[in-house]
């Protein structure tokens, strides 16, 4: 089956507006990032009067055409060999004031996410051509760096894609070589003046459009804001930045960052990333649903059972512990990735695949889900455990973390959305840490069939032969919709099998990081995979009553062996509402 044709990376050409400082609103094209030459023939042959429109659009004035002498003629056929320079003199342009420019900056460039993340999904987008033709990267921190220092230590973590390309020890110097390095406070706009200086000599006169990365700790969130706002915006393209999770612990510190950062930017320059939500299978959600027909009609309460979104990690906190012993995994992934995952698969059809239009339809669903009750919630912590003469420690070992933390390292829960499409279907998360493998999956388990003529043929337990779709996000991504079918032979023996969409065996392309997507959409204005404000009101609003009652309460969290399949309550849990775990098939 042949491929939809596409082009290998995205059609950039649109209008928008967006300024850190009430700027005017900029029209231009990422996929040349230049202006429109116009000869000069033309505009004399025409008659026409040029006049340069604020927003850069060449607007003429036509006179009606009279008769040219053989003079005229000759005149005219000399002036369409004009140069464009000569041409952009004329007609008053400057040759770099009408093209645009990208300017990357990622404040905390020294820290993990930055090296690991960062820097290595802006090569992969340079790589594939995806980058603007002007472009600079700056990294901004505290730690003392020369511009060689930063590309020595970015060039380690640069790979390029496993289809090798040629070439590509040249593209990683050509990358490197539009990295520069800026050392200072984050809290002084004195620093981030220094750095808008840098950044106007990189640009060249052209029209500047800015984008800052905050990879940085959130309690240093609004002083950088203040600073790049104050100091180091754009004064004539769009200025944005990039928020890393956590975004505040509960609705109040939530509500209160928010507050903070629109202070200096607007929320259409707020882009909130959920990584999850740039994966390659959560983006194919609406394309699973909306683009065949198959599915859309099975998408609701008569002829699904549950929905299971389970997330698991097959190490502990490997000395994250000091971070992590701050929010716990309820907060870490369940408040966001999985409950983002939620909304997008729940959600009504949007009017359009409009960024606004998916997002109304994501915070109806938020809004429509049943307020989180601590019996419905069910938490762990790992211990120590041996296993082949290797000693895995507990959490609490961790050096960083206290002895009698309470912390949560595991928790699953059920969760209900009241609306007439999913009325009475339990959603159940579960999400932990030094669990028995690593995944992330979307399990939807379907009804029973009515009045089965096959029943006998499938024995006592019906729940294996009930028919289940897996999205399996990560690692080896997949979707497989398991059926019965029978087995080949004289008899009438059942056999459940996967018809399997494995995504190594049918695309030879490597699949993009999250980060690539994401920060690509960013540099457009693509708003989609974004969270905005009343989405994130929404996510606290369900979670923040039930992780206060836990931190009141004291709970202490179920004890599980690490590297198990954690602990016993989730599966008591998940029995209550007539549930059994997925991931734990044997056939899987």
């Amino acid at each position: 089956m042949a491929a939809f044709s596409a082009t290998h990376c995205r059609s950039y050409s649109y209008s928008h507006s967006s300024s850190i400082n009430g700027g005017q609103n900029q029209r231009f094209s990422f996929s040349s990032f230049s202006r429109l030459s116009v000869p000069a023939k033309a505009i004399r042959n025409s008659h026409q009067t040029v006049v340069l429109m604020q927003d850069g659009v060449v607007a003429t004035k036509v006179t009606p055409v009279e008769k040219e002498t053989p003079k005229e003629k000759l005149k005219d056929e000399l002036l369409s060999v004009t140069s464009t320079k000569e041409w952009d003199e004329k007609a008053g342009f400057d040759s770099n004031e009408n093209e645009s420019t990208v300017s990357i900056t990622v404040v905390g460039a020294s820290g993990d996410l930055a090296k690991k993340k960062i820097f290595p999904a802006l090569f992969a987008l340079y790589y594939e051509d995806c980058l603007p033709k002007h472009f600079t990267i700056y990294g901004y921190a505290r730690s003392k760096m020369t511009d060689a220092e930063l590309r020595n230590m970015v060039s380690k973590t640069l790979t390029c894609r496993i289809d090798k390309r040629e070439n590509c020890s040249e593209k990683m110097d050509q990358f490197l070589k539009r990295c520069f390095y800026h050392s200072g406070q984050y809290d002084s706009e004195e620093n981030f003046a220094q750095l808008d200086k840098k950044l106007k000599r990189h640009e060249g006169g052209r029209v500047s459009n800015r984008l800052f990365y905050l990879s940085i700790p959130p309690n240093i969130f609004v002083e950088a804001v203040k600073c790049a706002s104050s100091s180091a915006s754009s004064g004539n393209g769009w200025t944005r930045v990039i928020v890393e999770k956590p975004f505040g612990r509960d609705s109040e510190s939530s509500a209160v960052l928010t507050k903070s950062l629109k202070q200096y930017l607007t929320e259409d320059q707020i882009f909130r990333i959920d990584h999850y939500l740039g994966k390659e299978l959560v983006e194919n959600l609406s394309v699973l649903r909306f683009a065949n027909l198959i599915f859309e009609p099975l998408w609701t309460r008569q002829y699904i059972r549950n929905v299971q979104i389970i997330f698991s990690e097959d190490f502990g906190t490997e000395g994250r512990g000091g971070y992590f012993d701050n929010y716990g995994i309820i907060r870490d992934i369940m408040q966001n990735h999985l409950l983002q995952i939620l909304a997008l698969f729940a959600m009504e059809t949007p009017v359009s695949l409009d960024a606004e239009d998916i997002r109304n339809e994501k915070v109806k669903v938020l809004r429509s889900m049943r307020p989180l009750r601590l019996e419905d919630v069910v938490i762990g912590q790992y211990k120590s455990h041996s296993k082949g003469g290797v000693t895995y420690p507990s959490y609490t070992d961790d050096k960083t973390v206290p002895k009698d933390s309470l912390t949560p390292t595991f928790a699953a829960a059920a969760l209900f959305i009241d609306n007439a499409r999913w009325d009475g279907v339990p959603f159940l998360m579960k999400a932990g840490k030094a669990l028995h493998n690593k995944g992330a999956e979307i399990r939807v388990q379907f009804r029973h069939v009515p009045g089965n003529l096959y029943n006998r043929n499938f024995g006592t337990d019906l729940d294996r032969a009930t028919n289940e779709l897996v999205i399996r996000v990560q690692p080896d991504e997949a979707i497989f919709l398991k059926i019965n079918n029978k087995v080949p032979g004289l008899g009438m023996r059942l056999d459940r099998s996967n018809l399997n969409l494995h995504y190594a065996a049918r695309y030879s392309k490597e699949i993009p990081d999250a980060y690539e997507r994401l920060l690509l959409d960013a540099i457009e204005g693509e708003r989609r995979l974004f969270i905005r404000s009343d989405e994130l009101d929404a996510a606290w609003a369900l979670f923040t009553p039930v992780l206060k009652e836990l931190e009141e309460k004291k709970i202490i969290p179920e004890s599980y062996p690490y590297g198990s399949r954690g602990p016993v309550g989730a599966h008591y849990l998940a029995a209550r509402y007539n549930v059994r775990w997925g991931d734990l098939d044997i056939e899987q």
